[in-house]
């Protein structure tokens, strides 16, 4: 691998200086970010924005500045709301393609149950306003479509693929939705090879280096676009060949500067998940403590850009870690731990 690969990755995430003075800056610059869990999600965007809190990260959500919704690998994502068109309209085609099949032979959402859901919630969410999740499950059971046994989550999510629909502000714990049309504003269309050659220089802007194995894993391209992705932008690319392996980065990247700094990373960090290959910063041997049989990923400790731990919240109120450290750390990392939970904790409101 290259070297400084890890320094180089702290940097372009925004890890080891926060890259954006916004919320929907730092989601700009990294173009996506996992976000089924939605808290983990939040600490996210603020571990890369300067001075950020929880209620300004939840704002820019509410003001439709950062849009959450599925663009890619059938897995809910942040954006920046000028993203999201040209993403969805690039990666969910292949997902719909994957889904159609299974989604009709077991949950009988075939392409008229299909269409008249689409009819049913573009008459709910008529008005443009927000309308949460129960509800529109409601207004789907009136028009005689079952919701029961996840059917009708998997109607909103082929919705959100095919951009009639997006998820709004939360409302409590629970997720709303949004007429696409209604919370993101329409932009011109991208060719194929222009919406490639952009995904490259984006996703490599906030991941890089990279392979393209991973921009493919990441994407849900094919390698063979993945490839292809990299070729159409590799003017504005730098890259080196180790053992076989091609990596990439971007031309304008920043200089690194090697770190121990500890950095507090949420569940499903990009940091993690944004590569097919994690053992750059990962350990193999530690792998399934990080990665769960059943999908979850823990959020993790990183000291020099690895991992040398798992954390938890403390108890119910108590903004407190409790850490599973994969080895002995010394009095240095120790104390640098404590720093790293300042952030998390002013992110939360704490003022200690």
């Amino acid at each position: 691998m290259p070297p400084s690969l890890t320094a180089r990755r702290l940097r372009a995430h925004g890890i080891s200086a926060p890259v954006a003075a916004s919320p929907a800056e730092a989601v700009r610059h990294m173009t996506a970010m996992q976000a089924q869990d939605y808290h983990a999600a939040l600490w996210a965007v603020g571990l890369r924005t300067k001075g950020s809190s929880l209620a300004q990260v939840e704002d820019a959500i509410a003001r439709g500045e950062i849009v959450r919704t599925w663009p890619m690998r059938g897995t809910l994502h942040l954006l920046a709301r000028e993203d999201v068109r040209w993403m969805v309209a690039l990666l969910a085609p292949r997902v719909q393609a994957a889904n159609a099949t299974r989604l009709a032979r077991d949950f009988g959402l075939d392409a008229a149950t299909l269409a008249r859901g689409r009819w049913v919630m573009e008459h709910a969410l008529s008005a443009g306003a927000p309308v949460a999740r129960t509800e529109l499950y409601a207004q789907m059971e009136a028009a005689g479509i079952a919701n029961a046994n996840q059917r009708g989550l998997h109607l909103l999510n082929w919705l959100a693929h095919e951009s009639v629909i997006c998820q709004g502000s939360r409302q409590g714990k629970q997720s709303t939705f949004v007429l696409m049309d209604a919370w993101v504003p329409p932009s011109a269309a991208l060719d194929r090879d222009e919406a490639l050659h952009r995904l490259a220089l984006r996703y490599l802007q906030g991941h890089g280096p990279a392979t393209a194995a991973d921009l493919a894993w990441w994407s849900g391209l094919t390698q063979k676009d993945a490839r292809l992705a990299l070729t159409l932008a590799s003017s504005a690319l730098e890259q080196e060949t180790h053992d076989d392996t091609t990596w990439w980065w971007r031309s304008d990247a920043p200089a690194p500067s090697r770190s121990r700094a500890v950095h507090l990373l949420p569940a499903f960090d990009e940091y993690l998940i944004g590569y097919r290959d994690r053992t750059p910063v990962l350990d193999t041997a530690q792998t399934r403590r990080v990665f769960s049989v059943n999908g979850l990923v823990a959020p993790t400790m990183i000291v020099g850009g690895r991992v040398a731990a798992t954390w938890k919240r403390g108890s119910a109120g108590d903004d407190d870690v409790v850490l599973d450290p994969f080895r002995v750390l010394d009095d240095a990392e120790r104390t640098g731990i404590q720093r790293a939970v300042q952030p998390w904790r002013r992110f939360l409101g704490d003022p200690h």
